[in-house]
């Protein structure tokens, strides 16, 4: 039987989308409060392999991602995205959204995309929320998957991810490495402690 384990963190990212990136200061301010300090951040991006939200946000859309440094727990990306819908609501107007804000997970070996959306491929994490393992890593490398979105097929995205992995294995080498003493002192001497009392 497989022993029970908490999962180590991984590292939380966002993506923006909108129309005017003179929002995005304001906004990365406002996540940054919630999620702690960057670690990283994209140049802005044309955002030109969908016209799906242009209807909503308006035409000429900029991307933005952002990686934040703090240690974060998996099991609360559920969480992150309804913060974030709330966020993308705080901000709309006359009931239309200016911006979209996703967010996912960086792990060494993955990348999760948290969705409202229930499809074949996802699922589900709770409060309404689904995860969807958009990119995986391989060889050395970033890969995309069937239902991989176009733009994180991309070698832009790609390489931005895996240029943040390094980052991430260190910090869950030094974890590891911290848990293993903890381990060994609450261990043998302990008991041996306890045994010659």
């Amino acid at each position: 039987m497989g022993r029970i384990r908490p999962p180590e963190p991984v590292l939380l990212f966002v993506g923006l989308l909108g129309a005017d990136p003179a929002l995005f200061p304001s906004l990365k301010s406002q996540l940054t409060r919630r999620f702690g300090p960057l670690l990283t951040e994209s140049r802005l991006l044309d955002f030109r392999c969908s016209d799906y939200y242009e209807r909503e946000l308006g035409a000429g859309l900029k991307r933005q991602l952002l990686l934040f440094r703090r240690p974060f727990p998996p099991g609360r990306l559920a969480a992150a995205k309804v913060f974030t819908n709330r966020l993308e609501e705080a901000w709309s107007q006359a009931g239309r959204r200016r911006v979209n804000i996703d967010p996912g997970c960086l792990y060494p070996a993955r990348l999760v995309l948290a969705s409202t959306k229930d499809y074949s491929h996802r699922i589900y994490l709770g409060r309404g929320i689904y995860g969807e393992v958009t990119l995986v890593y391989r060889d050395g490398e970033f890969q995309a998957l069937p239902w991989t979105y176009p733009d994180y097929r991309s070698e832009y995205y790609r390489r931005f991810f895996g240029q943040a992995r390094p980052f991430l294995l260190e910090r869950l080498r030094v974890g590891r490495r911290a848990a293993s003493v903890k381990d060994a002192g609450d261990g043998p001497a302990a008991g041996g402690a306890a045994a010659g009392g």
